[in-house]
């Protein structure tokens, strides 16, 4: 991928990821956030991993990020755009809704 096509990653990904990898990381150790999103066998969910690796990609350097890194940023922007598009009716503070967002890491109440 070019240097351009990185960028437009980048910037996406920075837009749409909205929690710090703090507070992303403590997220991720809550029951809400472990019963969000769908499992795999009773495993993790797709989304609790995803946030695990979102966590490691904003703590990497820019510099040191691979293409399967950029991969996975695009995967979660995509993720992220359809997810807010499905937006329920009233109030969503404590729905799976928004857990599942905020394990892909964003909070659409922030």
């Amino acid at each position: 991928m070019s240097g351009d096509g990185h960028r437009e990653t980048w910037d996406d990904f920075r837009e749409l990821v909205n929690m710090t990898p703090a507070d992303l990381e403590k997220w991720l150790s809550t029951a809400e956030s472990k019963d969000a999103g769908q499992h795999q066998d009773g495993g993790e969910s797709t989304g609790h991993a995803s946030g695990r690796r979102i966590v490691a990609i904003l703590r990497a350097k820019k510099g040191d990020l691979t293409d399967d890194d950029y991969a996975h940023m695009r995967k979660v922007t995509g993720y992220i755009r359809r997810h807010l598009a499905q937006r329920p009716a009233g109030e969503v503070t404590d729905t799976k809704w928004r857990h599942s967002l905020m394990n892909w890491g964003h909070d659409p109440l922030a």
